[in-house]
């Protein structure tokens, strides 16, 4: 079944618009079709008497007159390239009125891209705008239906002060089948030296930019030698790590837990990525086959992804009841497009909760499927900072169709923001388009949800602030986090226990000093985001 089958029957069953899955051609929007034939180059930002486009301040040509003209294809040039995404972005942007239009002469491509969004700060003092990024098309591609990106298959939790000069390096779970578990590294595993460089003492750019090399590789058969010392050992070894391209698991851990109340569902799930859909499907059949009664969710490393993945997954923890007619997510645009997408061109109606499987990989799971349900009226999630977007719009979601959410953690990230990745000369674009609300008209969460015992603001959720637990392993019943969901779920509050959560303090920026460990690989951005789709596959 072709995803635009699925989409009319999504339409017809609930009213809900089909925008969301609407197709690119040749990297061009729909709307080319019905302006191509009427605009000409001579509008391009100005023009001259040869119809050669050009910049003029303040005049932005349809960004459809562009779209597709590259200096690769020799069909453009690398100023069409950037007057499109002056246009495209003064049209689509959330802050389209916050950009500064400057010339793009002075700028390649990516760099010019940089300049294309607001340098506002959040009322927190933070950036406003966090989350611009491009990606290569053919990387795009690979990552979203693949879940294949460069990597060891460990990922790594970074603590360290704004400076960066006092820090430690934690694995805080690993990929199967990867070389991280083929060395034995498991969570809980404190990286000591990297390379001959010591973690903890590294103080010049040389040493932080060796330090950064060998955390986040960017190229298959990076070789690097890492210090190690393995949870409950008093000792270090050495292993040496080779990258490759790895697939993968971003649902793991299905279990169902025995209590003397009842069963109870663990899940860990760590990316809404095209692959997930599978493995969310058969994760939900397992649980529902067993009959638990809770569902303990953990997205503590979940920074979203696909947006529609989310609405699944909310439709599957609540059931056909309990979302019968109700809105997953509503996005809002910017002022120029108060009523139609300006992406997809379509009528602006919610995003409902998703019944049937899409199809996001056909070679995993068929699209039209009917999605099994648990029919739940709570969940447990597992929160830390890295739990960010699609996840987070997963739990606000929920809570707009009162669903008891019952927050376990640390304060998310908070990102009700998203973007359709555009392609345009072999680069996909992501830049702010939208503002994410559910049911009942919320979504100011900039600052994260917050757990607390006495909520008081609408982005505090009841439950339990704890910091992460990495000397157990993750689904185990001792690890803090879930310990404690299962605890509150016998007892109605939180247990009192070592390690809570810092208290959340307003973000200000940090200044970079050079000795920071980031990893701004465009894999890592990606997936801590929300999107919409509108290529076919989806």
């Amino acid at each position: 079944m072709q995803l635009t089958d699925l989409s009319f029957r999504i339409q017809m069953k609930r009213e809900f618009n089909k925008g969301l899955f609407m197709t690119l051609l040749s990297g061009k929007t729909l709307t080319l079709l019905l302006t191509s034939a009427l605009l000409t180059l001579t509008g391009c930002g100005g023009g001259t008497s040869s119809g050669t486009p050009q910049w003029v301040a303040g005049v932005f040509a349809p960004d459809s007159e562009l779209a597709g003209q590259c200096t690769a294809n020799q069909t453009g040039s690398e100023l069409t390239e950037k007057l499109w995404l002056r246009s495209w972005s003064n049209d689509t942007y959330l802050w389209y009125d916050e950009i500064a239009d400057i010339d793009p002469a002075p700028f390649g491509v990516l760099p010019y891209f940089d300049q294309l969004k607001t340098q506002e700060l959040s009322p927190s003092g933070a950036d406003k705008d966090q989350f611009h990024f491009s990606m290569p098309t053919s990387e795009w591609d690979s990552l979203n239906q693949s879940g294949a990106s460069v990597s060891y298959g460990a990922h790594f939790y970074l603590q360290q002060t704004d400076g960066g000069l006092d820090r430690k390096i934690t694995v805080s779970y690993t990929e199967p089948d990867s070389p991280a578990t083929t060395a034995n590294l498991t969570r809980g595993a404190v990286i000591l030296e990297i390379d001959g460089v010591n973690v903890q003492n590294a103080a010049d750019s040389a040493s932080i930019d060796t330090l950064n090399n060998g955390l986040f590789p960017d190229s298959v058969g990076q070789q690097t030698r890492f210090t190690v010392q393995d949870l409950d050992t008093a000792t270090s070894r050495e292993i040496t790590l080779t990258a490759k391209t790895i697939v993968s698991t971003p649902v793991q851990n299905t279990k169902t837990l025995l209590t003397t109340t009842g069963k109870v569902g663990y899940l860990q799930f760590n990316s809404h990525i095209a692959t997930a859909e599978r493995g969310l499907f058969d994760a939900v059949n397992t649980l529902s086959d067993s009959g638990i009664n809770d569902l303990v969710l953990d997205l503590r490393y979940n920074g979203g992804g696909l947006l529609a993945m989310a609405s699944q997954l909310g439709y599957m923890i609540a059931g056909n009841q309990s979302t019968q007619g109700k809105i997953f997510e509503t996005s809002t645009f910017n002022d120029k497009h108060p009523n139609t997408d300006p992406v997809t061109g379509q009528a602006l109606t919610p995003m409902p909760f998703i019944d049937e499987s899409i199809g996001f990989n056909s070679g995993l799971l068929g699209a039209g499927q009917t999605l099994p349900t648990l029919n739940l009226s709570r969940l447990f999630v597992l929160t830390t900072a890295n739990t960010c977007s699609a996840s987070e719009a997963l739990m606000n979601s929920l809570r707009g169709i009162d669903v008891e959410v019952i927050q376990i953690g640390d304060t998310t990230c908070g990102k009700p923001y998203g973007f359709y990745p555009t392609p345009n000369c072999g680069t996909t674009f992501f830049t702010v388009q939208f503002k994410g609300e559910n049911d009942k008209g919320f979504g100011d969460y900039s600052d994260g949800f917050v757990p607390s015992t006495s909520p008081t603001l609408a982005s505090e959720i009841q439950g339990c602030s704890l910091s992460d637990d990495f000397s157990h392993d993750l689904g185990d019943t001792s690890e803090r986090l879930l310990s404690a969901a299962l605890y509150y779920r016998a007892n109605g509050r939180c247990p009192t226990l070592l390690g809570k959560a810092a208290k959340a303090k307003p973000r200000t920026q940090v200044i970079d000093t050079g000795f920071i460990l980031e990893d701004t690989r465009t894999q890592n951005v990606l997936l801590n985001n929300r999107i919409l789709t509108q290529s076919p596959q989806y």
